[in-house]
């Protein structure tokens, strides 16, 4: 302590009285100084805002992009083709990821339905989610520019396929900002391996780092190095982070880089963490009835139990809980790895729509499910004779399945629809630019208007595309 001390008192010998006063006398007044100074920087778009829908978003990736055509996406036509080759005018000049030859053609294995009174169809692999058919608002037509696995996450999640851009979730945060003082706005719960796009899927870009996702673990400490060392107490870790927060506002007045006011806020927000952190990470606190019916286990790491998190962190005023759950690249054996991922991410879906919906925050509370892209019509791997268990599918850019369920969308509607056999869009075709631009209305943000300047021009999570699908807006 006695040499935070020394080079507090160093660095404030270097400003004049008056200096000081006016620039670091006023504590953490200088950081709204230095907003103030920086205003276009920090300006909030709220003002060019629309009505919003939506206060929150729980947003889950499913990486490596499920089947649609196994799921959401059923096809009569491609059921009687399975088995013949790809017609010659739709293989000719088709480019994909990995099929090199001239395939046959791929339906289902699974058994459809027409699910409430809205008659959604949906596959018997998703048995819970077809319990709240009616909730949900099914888009069949969302397209994209890469099939890719990284380049295609990052559009999803960026708007553009190269890293260095802003996440939606950043987007949002920077929009709207958190409603809890002790918790991040933006907060990441991932199962499996990191997706091939990296952290920059929930990075912030060249938006000013507070605005970046945290990914909170569901083993050990929450956030790394939340805890403190040994030997440390809480009173001697908040008396370090103010002498520490003293000389980065010095530091502040003296250059005034809006990161270092993020470092200012972040000390102060890991520490308020160290308390509200763990109390929120504690699912055992949870009814059993809670738990059974999420499929939740306490003290392991699963879908489930984010899915329960995610409910927990939106309760508690967090703005973007974005989820990742990997294991959907199904170049081979798509039927059985089908089921056996369904059988994971099913019920706690299913469960997190109607948990929101008892308590009163489902109409506030914009779920979103989706993935990079679809999946081909057509089979991946050997087929000399037939079509053996262990065939796949490729990546497809070009027609696929997301939905939404809460949050302004509208409930029980279908949106959007492919060819007889899953390839093209057929009606309403919806860009990811489109998609995005469509969520931020939800949320009352205007896509055109949410903008921030960087290397001399205004950008955009939609940049200079998107249109606003009104036609699934409640």
């Amino acid at each position: 302590m006695k040499m935070f001390n020394q080079l507090l008192a160093e660095r404030q010998r270097t400003l004049s009285r008056r200096e000081l006063f006016q620039r670091a006398g006023t504590g953490m007044g200088s950081v709204a100084l230095a907003s103030l100074m920086n205003e276009e920087l920090f300006a909030s778009p709220k003002a060019n805002s629309v009505p919003a829908k939506a206060k929150n978003v729980i947003f889950l990736h499913m990486v490596g992009a499920p089947s649609h055509l196994d799921l959401y996406d059923y096809k009569p036509e491609l059921q009687r083709l399975t088995g013949e080759l790809v017609p010659d005018d739709l293989w000719k000049g088709l480019r994909l990821a990995f099929i090199r030859e001239q395939p046959k053609l791929l339906g289902t294995k699974f058994r459809f339905e027409k699910q409430g009174e809205s008659g959604t169809e949906i596959s018997e692999l998703m048995p819970h989610l077809s319990s709240v058919a009616d909730e949900l608002c099914m888009i069949k037509s969302l397209h994209t520019e890469h099939f890719n696995h990284a380049p295609a996450q990052l559009f999803f999640q960026t708007g553009f396929p190269r890293f260095g851009r802003p996440s939606f979730g950043s987007w949002v945060n920077y929009g709207l900002g958190s409603e809890n003082a002790n918790l991040p706005g933006f907060v990441v719960l991932i199962t499996g391996n990191v997706a091939g796009g990296g952290n920059s899927l929930w990075g912030s870009g060249f938006l000013p780092s507070e605005y970046q996702g945290i990914e909170f673990r569901t083993a050990g400490d929450p956030v790394l190095f939340l805890s403190n060392p040994s030997g440390i107490q809480a009173a001697d870790r908040k008396r370090i982070i103010d002498k520490i927060n003293q000389l980065n506002q010095v530091q502040l007045a003296d250059v005034g880089d809006p990161e270092i006011a993020t470092r200012i806020s972040q000390y102060e927000m890991a520490f308020r963490m160290q308390t509200s952190v763990p109390e929120l990470m504690d699912i055992g606190s949870e009814s059993k009835q809670t738990h059974e019916m999420y499929g939740t286990e306490p003290g392991k790491t699963s879908f489930a139990n984010n899915c329960l998190l995610a409910r927990r962190l939106v309760e508690r005023g967090v703005r973007f809980v974005q989820l990742y759950d990997q294991g959907w690249d199904h170049h081979g054996s798509v039927f059985s790895n089908m089921e056996k991922k369904c059988k994971q991410v099913d019920q706690p879906i299913a469960a997190l729509i109607s948990d929101l919906k008892q308590r009163g925050l489902l109409d506030e509370t914009l779920i979103v499910w989706g993935a990079e892209f679809g999946r081909t019509p057509m089979l991946q791997g050997k087929s000399n004779a037939g079509i053996p268990d262990n065939v796949g599918r490729d990546h497809h850019k070009d027609a696929y399945t997301v939905w939404m369920a809460g949050g302004g969308a509208k409930a029980g509607m279908t949106y959007g629809k492919t060819d007889e056999i899953g390839f093209h869009v057929a009606e309403n075709p919806m860009h990811v630019n489109d998609f995005h631009a469509t969520l931020l209305h939800l949320l009352g943000l205007d896509h055109e208007k949410l903008t921030f300047k960087y290397q001399g021009r205004g950008f955009r999570l939609t940049d200079v595309a998107g249109r606003v699908a009104h036609e699934v807006v409640s």
